[in-house]
């Protein structure tokens, strides 16, 4: 009988709604339902945090080339004056010299060329010579060209040659061949200008520096000057 009476309460039980046994009430405790709850507020900003931990050191770098830029400026600089120069003088004996067999080389000073040419020459053809090549017969307007266009006769082994001073337009007035006058300088020697045999209208310098007239017909090397604006 007692058994009877279990198995009728076992098929009520399941014959509850929904078809299954009742959920007992630890059941229920133990089930856990996840619905989103509200959004809480926003809270206060946290402290910041404290500096970190150093890093490891990195390797040590290659060294330095110290910063030359103005020695390179000014080397530079002096190469383009030496191209300058260097073009300049091309140029000047390209248009300028003879053979080179009749040159005993140039003389420089910063404003002149001269050229001592070992052709002989009237007076007046080696005038047209220096200017046919753009200069004119050598004048000596000071001390200091007097002297280097001596040692320059006196070096290629020269007696003398015509330099750029002449009295062919007035007896008496020496010009140069520019027709500059003659102010302070000059460098007669002894006696001269002497006008000997009344046809001396030419001036010739000797080796030693000093001038001496001498008649214009007769032959002889010759020196020409150069401004070094015009070559």
């Amino acid at each position: 009988m007692k058994q009877r009476l279990a198995l009728i309460g076992l098929a009520f039980l399941w014959l509850l709604p929904g078809g299954h046994p009742q959920q007992t009430a630890e059941d229920a405790c133990s089930l856990h339902i996840l619905v989103p709850g509200l959004k809480g507020a926003v809270g206060d900003k946290g402290q910041k945090g404290g500096v970190g931990r150093h890093g490891k050191v990195g390797p040590i770098g290659s060294k330095g080339i110290p910063c030359e830029c103005s020695q390179l400026r000014k080397a530079i600089g002096e190469m383009d004056n030496q191209v300058t120069q260097l073009t300049t003088e091309l140029k000047f004996i390209k248009n300028a010299l003879p053979s080179p067999a009749a040159v005993a080389g140039v003389r420089e000073t910063d404003s002149k060329i001269y050229l001592l040419v070992k052709e002989e020459k009237r007076y007046v053809d080696a005038q047209l010579s220096c200017q046919g090549r753009g200069g004119a017969l050598g004048m000596p307007k000071d001390e200091a060209a007097n002297g280097l266009m001596a040692a320059y006769i006196a070096q290629a082994g020269l007696a003398r040659v015509f330099i750029g001073i002449n009295d062919l337009e007035r007896e008496g007035t020496f010009v140069y061949a520019d027709r500059s006058p003659m102010q302070t300088f000059s460098k007669w020697r002894s006696g001269e200008p002497n006008n000997a045999y009344d046809e001396e209208d030419c001036v010739e310098m000797v080796a030693s520096g000093g001038w001496n007239d001498v008649a214009c017909h007769v032959t002889m090397h010759f020196l020409c000057e150069f401004d070094k604006e015009h070559v």
